[in-house]
């Protein structure tokens, strides 16, 4: 197995390709404090890619509520479990002044002999069942009661442990992973990371239907097509994101899911990448570059799994801490106290979110009046009404914003008049 980098890892990992990187990585940021759960970036993504027949139960943006939620049922326990087993105790992390250090094993890592001693799989999962794929939101919102039976109280319905009152939703899509595990399990080599934008596709010809690539996958988002035979998942929108769409004048776009966002959650972009290391090129007026790099404030979901996913997220402030940190690492408490008391320059880049459908690869912020001071966990906070400006892959202007949300007043005569 060859040894490559995992910077979220902090650490060299065994995976079984050598290091290869494209020269820019498609990755996005969810901000999981203003999700409404309303779907619609589901229903955006099933309405364009998975309404034929035999997707029906195909959901490549789903939307959970947890803890109870997920879709797969359980899949990311499931995968937990399977780790922990592989190596009792061992799943932790280490601190210090060098920063974080995963020193478990990860999915590649634990699967070495975990099956058999003389296993060949190559990467530690299972198949989800039917049951487990049919029924997106099961058990979230009414952990209790039998389908039929009324006031009865159905304790196979609850399958976690008991906990205090919260829940936060959780959106996810394929992380298109710097090290994706159906790329590492696929024996047909049928999936691929795209060289231009680090989009991960599986070739639908080469595709035998042999579901390594789902019972790989720790985050469940290779699914299995019935009538094709076949394996399918989330291909990034990449005519989008090639600027094929007349919208946005031949410049890249975002997906389905981001633009039809209605809680404003969602910012995807494109960061180059350097081609040797894979690590993201110093480019601090990028909007995710920033978030992610430089106020350390969106997270990856469940790094420990080891593909280095290129979906992060803002944590939800309400959640007890263990839980995050087991969900996204032990960034969560600077990433909160870093988002719960924003810094100028990251409420400016907070702004642009939901603002253009066309990607933003630099913003720049023009100084605005001091607006609203208050304390903050008992430190003085200030916020500027600064305007942040957007600019697309040719440097073209596309966006301009204030941090305080503008005030439009209707007319008092306009068409919808009563």
């Amino acid at each position: 197995m060859a040894q490559v980098y995992n910077w979220q890892l902090g650490r060299e990992m065994g995976y079984p390709y050598e290091e290869r990187h494209p020269s820019a990585q498609f990755a996005f940021v969810f901000n999981i404090n203003r999700c409404l759960g309303c779907q619609t970036c589901t229903i955006a993504c099933k309405s364009t890619w998975t309404f034929s027949k035999g997707q029906e139960h195909m959901w490549w943006n789903n939307v959970e509520t947890k803890p109870y939620g997920g879709y797969p049922q359980f899949w990311d326990q499931k995968t937990l479990k399977l780790l922990e087993e592989s190596n009792p105790g061992g799943q932790e992390w280490e601190s210090s002044d060098e920063g974080d250090v995963f020193t478990g094993k990860t999915i590649f890592e634990a699967a070495d002999g975990h099956y058999n001693p003389e296993s060949q799989q190559r990467v530690l999962g299972y198949l989800p069942t039917d049951e487990e794929w049919s029924a997106p939101n099961i058990y979230e919102d009414t952990p209790k009661g039998k389908k039929g039976k009324r006031d009865e109280y159905d304790p196979g319905a609850v399958r976690d442990a008991e906990h205090k009152t919260w829940f936060f939703y959780l959106q996810r899509i394929c992380n298109h992973c710097t090290y994706p595990a159906c790329v590492a399990a696929c024996p047909r080599k049928a999936i691929y990371k795209r060289p231009e934008d680090g989009i991960v596709l599986i070739d639908q010809e080469r595709c035998r239907g042999y579901r390594k690539c789902v019972e790989a996958c720790p985050y469940k988002k290779s699914m299995f097509r019935p009538t094709t035979r076949a394996s399918e998942k989330c291909v990034g929108c990449y005519p989008r994101v090639e600027g094929l769409d007349s919208v946005t004048d031949g410049q890249p776009m975002e997906t389905r899911c981001m633009t039809a966002c209605i809680g404003k959650i969602r910012m995807q972009g494109l960061v180059d990448t350097d081609p040797e290391s894979g690590d993201w090129v110093e480019d601090p007026q990028n909007p995710l570059y920033y978030m992610v790099k430089i106020a350390k404030v969106a997270l990856p979901l469940y790094p420990q799994f080891g593909t280095e996913p290129n979906g992060y997220y803002i944590p939800p402030r309400w959640v007890p801490r263990d839980y995050l940190r087991q969900m996204f690492g032990p960034g969560v408490d600077d990433a909160l106290d870093a988002y719960i008391a924003p810094s100028r320059e990251l409420l400016a880049v907070l702004a642009l979110f939901r603002v253009t459908q066309t990607i933003i690869f630099r913003y720049e912020i023009v100084e605005g009046p001091k607006v609203y001071e208050t304390e903050i966990n008992g430190k003085p906070w200030e916020m500027y009404n600064d305007t942040v400006i957007g600019y697309d892959r040719d440097g073209r202007e596309v966006v301009r914003t204030t941090v305080e949300e503008p005030i439009y007043e209707r007319p008092d005569k306009h068409a919808n008049s009563i």
